[in-house]
């Protein structure tokens, strides 16, 4: 993937044949008048169930030529997508008000599944030249920006649905003048490059933003069923009377009309996308770093004297010392020094603890280099499903990194290279696999549903092949590199017979506990965007500020499990090995908690067991998956704090 990036990109400054290019989006198309352009409709979504739904599920309009699906990525087939051709025909720079179709009687199921699709407040997405059509409302004075409208609406204090069946559509158009430029795209058409030779071809006009207006209206079927597709119709207003409106009954028949009008726009091709992604609350973001600089400040503060006051100062006076007052001073030693015989002894569990670091480093590589190119804009929402896709691959490839680190912690630990199969495989099988049966019980209660959003059989087993010809054979490479680098050495012994652990007044879990609430304060402001990003269905593109706030969220887990870490072996605690793991990871507790919080007080319109029970699920593989990649920053920080530390002390 980085290599066809790298190879474009060279080609683009070898060649000098551009003044610029657009990365972002796919690939432009210009359009001459007349020129016929098809709209297409992804699935009928909703914030009230997160239920997807196929768009011919409902008694729609097919097009002439039958329903065809577009081709998917493997993250728009995750996500739910299907996206299908329509029969909504526009043709460039025509104004015109066209008839559709004329359903037949609707009967009980059909009307019980409309009424039901428009109290659940379910949305229409419509995609023309890979731009969602926009729809503007006003509520208590302010204009409020939607994708999609509504399948229907209920009136208040009414019985009666009435559903949406004439569509006005504004389509903003650009005149392209066919300067000499090169054109790169990420989009669903692929990657593509506009040459000299294409510049004639180029000409015309670019859609550069897709507005919809939804009306229902009722009209007489008798007089629109001697009509064809695409006949003229007269241009209607949106009717503000109930009595003129389409309602929803047994025996009803509907029409399905829509007009469009062209309308210039200054707006350039590689600025399309600004209307959808206009940040809003950059305050809170900033507002939000600020409190993690804070934070970072304070711990790096209580790092520095430890470092300096504590640990420098109780080291000099030790090393100053000859040989007897050093045997003197050990006898009346208090603290960290008198655990250097334990300090490097084998954890328990400790090849869960390598499982898990191991795995916990691939998230992090993965989430890292994901933000990093999201942020450098290669993963633009034009192109859908990508950044699940991108993802996807980056989790698969570092495998090897996971191999890695887990076989080498492995070796530290025990000192030798035996079973370093069974871990690789152990991790490249330990989150995949909780992923499994977390999706595995989701995709059950999706299909029990009919939703677009389970996964196909097919799609289990291309992601089963993936894993297993990917992920593993590059897992056990990574391990097999773990057994050939070179060992941690230990710079002091481990005695055989186990130090006591003095009693203490308090559990040391609470203050690992504790320890989370940290990192969640970093992490906390961003996570309400990125929630509501993905649960009601708004675009989240500041990924310049989530790479900052994880640049923070690094920092943070690294000081919070360094000082915990010290502050156990302070009170001679030499089990610090899971405590400097979860002294991080457990942020993702509070991740966790954030969530459920979300979905009782943000999320109230979330309605049905299955919506639950599909939030929460997805929460908690997120919330692992967090655990994982914050808790090994904290261990290994911990693991080479304390290695530094013990090796600054001279133990005959």
């Amino acid at each position: 993937m980085f290599g066809v990036y790298r190879a474009f990109l060279l080609l683009v400054f070898v060649t000098q044949l551009c003044n610029g290019f657009y990365l972002p989006g796919s690939y432009m198309h210009t359009y001459s008048d007349g020129d016929s352009i098809f709209a297409k409709v992804n699935s009928l979504t909703s914030i009230e169930t997160e239920l997807p739904f196929s768009f011919y599920s409902l008694p729609y309009c097919p097009p002439l030529e039958g329903i065809k699906k577009s081709a998917e990525n493997l993250g728009e087939l995750l996500m739910g997508d299907q996206i299908d051709n329509s029969a909504y025909r526009f043709r460039m720079r025509t104004n015109e008000s066209l008839y559709l179709c004329t359903t037949s009687p609707l009967n009980e199921h059909e009307v019980k599944l409309l009424k039901q699709r428009t109290r659940e407040l379910y949305q229409v997405n419509m995609i023309l030249d890979n731009l969602p059509a926009l729809r503007f409302a006003k509520q208590n004075g302010v204009t409020i920006q939607w994708t999609g409208y509504p399948v229907g609406y209920s009136p208040p204090n009414s019985n009666d649905d009435y559903i949406i069946n004439h569509l006005k559509f504004k389509v903003l158009v650009h005149e392209y003048e066919g300067n000499v430029m090169e054109v790169i795209g990420t989009g669903e058409e692929g990657m593509g490059v506009i040459s000299e030779a294409d510049k004639k071809k180029a000409l015309g006009y670019e859609i550069v933003g897709f507005e919809v207006v939804p009306c229902s209206v009722k009209y007489d079927p008798e007089k629109m069923t001697k009509l064809h597709m695409y006949d003229s119709v007269p241009s209607v207003n949106c009717p503000l009377e109930l009595d003129k409106a389409q309602i929803i009954k047994e025996h009803e028949r509907i029409t399905f009309t829509y007009e469009v009008e062209f309308v210039k726009s200054e707006t350039r091709w590689p600025s399309r996308w600004d209307a959808y992604l206009k940040m809003e609350g950059a305050r809170v973001h900033w507002f939000s770093i600020l409190n993690s600089l804070m934070v970072i400040f304070f711990l790096a503060g209580i790092v520095f004297v430890i470092f300096l006051r504590t640990v420098r100062r109780d080291l000099t006076k030790y090393e100053e010392l000859d040989k007897e007052a050093q045997a003197q001073m050990n006898e009346e030693l208090s603290g960290w020094k008198l655990v250097v015989g334990d300090v490097f002894r084998e954890p328990e569990m400790s090849k869960l603890l390598c499982i898990m670091v191991g795995d916990g480093v691939r998230i992090t590589g993965m989430a890292v280099v994901t933000i990093v190119f999201a942020a450098l804009g290669f993963m633009s929402p034009a192109s859908r499903g990508m950044l699940l896709t991108g993802m996807i691959i980056l989790y698969l490839f570092l495998g090897i990194a996971a191999g890695y680190a887990g076989v080498r912690l492995w070796r530290t630990v025990k000192g030798t290279s035996e079973g370093w199969r069974s871990l690789s495989w152990s991790i490249a099988c330990f989150f995949p696999g909780i992923a499994f049966v977390i999706l595995t019980v989701l995709n059950f209660l999706l299909w029990s549903s009919n939703s677009t959003g389970a996964i196909p059989i097919s799609l289990y087993f291309e992601l089963l092949a993936l894993w297993f010809c990917i992920s593993v054979p590059l897992t056990l490479f990574g391990g097999f590199l773990g057994t050939r680098a070179e060992a941690i050495q230990f710079p002091v012994r481990t005695n055989q017979i186990p130090r006591e652990i003095p009693e203490r007044k308090y559990p040391s879990w609470l203050l690992v506990l504790g320890a989370g609430t940290l990192p969640f304060g970093t992490l906390f402001i961003e996570l309400f965007f990125i929630f509501s990003s993905i649960w009601l269905g708004r675009f989240y593109y500041v990924f310049g500020f989530l790479l900052i706030v994880l640049l923070l969220l690094v920092v943070v887990c690294a000081e919070v499990s360094v000082v915990l870490t010290y502050m156990h072996l302070c009170v001679e605690d030499w089990r610090w090995w899971w405590k400097a793991f979860y002294a991080s990871g457990s942020v993702a507790l509070y991740v966790f908690a954030y969530s459920i919080n979300y979905l009782v007080f943000d999320l109230q319109s979330l309605s049905g067991p299955v919506s639950a029970m599909l939030y929460i699920g997805y929460s908690l593989l997120m919330a692992i998956a967090i655990m994982l990649a914050t808790g090994t920053i904290g261990f290994l920080t911990s693991f080479y704090f304390v290695h530094y530390l013990f090796s600054s002390v001279k133990i005959d």
